[in-house]
């Protein structure tokens, strides 16, 4: 089998996300919003039909506003299912506003989706999975896995080989720390 630093390397399209993107620690709510709408698009479809509607998405859910997506009315809903640039999925549509509405609820209890995470670090990929499922729409293992590699909260982003992987570990995503030692 071979890992995504295999064949992403120098493709126009994973190419930009893996050297850059995948498995470096986001702490930001709105790029956290969008990593994880963006894998739950992802799910039955490949990586790169989501990373070329990725600017779809984005005007599509309001540059990823946790709050402007969760006062998503029924007119909104029906705007993104006909919105030809994002996956016209009813579950998944539904998903990435009830989950923007649970965002701000996560936000009142804890700060920011970030702290969220934080809090709960470090988790087994299995204890996220049930977490994640008990929070959100639409998280089941590999959508929940993915996002955690994507976004440093699980190791196994980039082999120990690739070029990027000590640009990840420099950065000392969540993986890489213990409990309480923050960002």
């Amino acid at each position: 089998m071979s890992a995504y630093c295999d064949f992403a390397v120098g493709h126009p399209v994973h190419g930009p996300y893996h050297d850059t993107e995948y498995g470096f620690p986001l702490y930001d709510d709105p790029l956290l919003f969008e990593r994880l709408i963006l894998e739950i698009n992802q799910a039955g479809l490949s990586w790169e039909i989501i990373l070329k509607k990725r600017n779809g998405f984005q005007s599509a859910y309001a540059g990823f506003d946790i709050d402007a997506v969760a006062a998503f009315d029924e007119k909104d809903r029906a705007r993104l299912l006909r919105d030809a640039a994002i996956i016209r999925n009813r579950l998944k549509v539904d998903a990435a506003i009830e989950n923007a509405r649970r965002v701000v609820e996560i936000r009142k209890a804890y700060g920011s989706f970030s702290a969220w995470l934080e809090h709960h670090h470090p988790l087994s990929k299995a204890e996220w999975v049930k977490l994640f499922k008990r929070t959100f729409r639409f998280t089941g293992g590999e959508i929940v896995g993915e996002f955690l590699m994507s976004t440093g909260y699980l190791p196994g982003a980039h082999r120990e080989g690739c070029p990027v992987f000590g640009r990840i570990v420099a950065a000392r995503p969540a993986w890489s720390r213990g409990k309480g030692e923050g960002t």
